[in-house]
């Protein structure tokens, strides 16, 4: 497969910033849908949505809103016991996520969001939100996964508490306008292999963007916590490699980087790029290596938009 010219994952992941405010506006302090303060909440979905769904656990426990886990669909605890199960699910036909709203139905309260109305999802969850703007027609997902979390995350701030250090929504979408248009570092399309970190929420942003990486360019890519890096993954960086971390560096890891010869990639933190504006650098990144590969990043090979089973 060859890329030609612009390809729809490049244009859709460039949207990102409007989708995120557009979200931000249905992100009302007492909305149904949502989780209200002090619910015990599992979020689940597959893949990119599983990822998206662990920041937003680790995002609303920080805040202290209240106990937040993060499971994919295939692997829900169905002994345990929760307020209410949010699913995020870009296509709303996804097998393993169908399955899990229709045995809870009677007994929790659940929520989806959705990129597509016209899906079997509207009548298996008790609430949809529909983010029908953040659609996409390529297989790999950008836009839809982060509006998702946007949607979460502003309504974390409607409810009048954020996690220590997070910008404003607002901020980030901001940030992502510049990552959309800034150069990526130089020197990262050649890299043999990346490997990307995270600590709390950017856990979930990290494995992200080594999903991404692999999907759009089918490249050699690996995710860690920054601290676990430590304890044996670090041995994989080497001249030509690359590490980036997702939000701020712990004490003493750009040193240890350094020794290593590779590459650090760190955009976002305190005085950088929000985390999730710093996903659309990892994003772009993907697409610019698919195409110096000769690869099409809307179609990567073995993938669908939904996995049916």
């Amino acid at each position: 497969m060859t890329t030609t010219g612009s390809s729809l994952t490049a244009e859709e992941l460039a949207t990102q910033p409007a989708c995120w405010r557009r979200a931000a506006e249905l992100a009302g302090p007492s909305s149904p849908a949502l989780p209200a303060a002090g619910e015990r909440v599992a979020v689940v979905g597959c893949g990119t949505s599983w990822f998206m769904a662990q920041a937003y656990a680790a995002l609303r426990e920080a805040a202290g809103h209240g106990e937040t886990d993060a499971f994919a669909a295939s692997e829900f605890p169905y002994g345990r016991r929760y307020d209410r199960v949010v699913a995020i699910t870009r296509s709303g036909t996804t097998t393993e996520v169908l399955a899990l709203l229709d045995r809870l139905r009677g007994h929790t309260p659940t929520t989806a969001l959705t990129g597509d109305p016209a899906t079997p999802v509207m009548q298996a969850a008790d609430h949809v939100v529909v983010l029908d703007f953040a659609d996409e027609r390529s297989v790999v997902q950008t836009r839809f996964a982060t509006t998702a979390l946007a949607l979460l995350r502003a309504h974390l701030e409607t409810q009048g508490a954020l996690a220590p250090g997070l910008k404003s929504l607002a901020e980030a979408a901001d940030d992502a306008e510049r990552a959309v248009t800034e150069p990526l570092p130089q020197g990262l399309v050649a890299t043999e292999q990346v490997t990307f970190l995270g600590a709390g929420w950017t856990n979930g942003l990290a494995l992200e963007a080594g999903l991404k990486m692999r999907e759009a360019a089918s490249a050699w890519t690996e995710s860690y916590p920054a601290m676990e890096y430590r304890h044996g993954p670090i041995a994989i960086t080497a001249p030509g490699r690359a590490a980036w971390m997702f939000g701020a560096l712990p004490d003493g890891l750009a040193e240890d980087i350094a020794r290593t010869g590779g590459l650090l990639v760190a955009g976002s933190g305190p005085d950088g790029l929000d985390p999730m504006a710093d996903l659309v650098r990892a994003q772009r990144l993907a697409v610019a290596l698919a195409e110096a590969r000769g690869l099409d990043p809307d179609h990567p090979r073995a993938l669908t938009r939904s996995v049916q089973l």
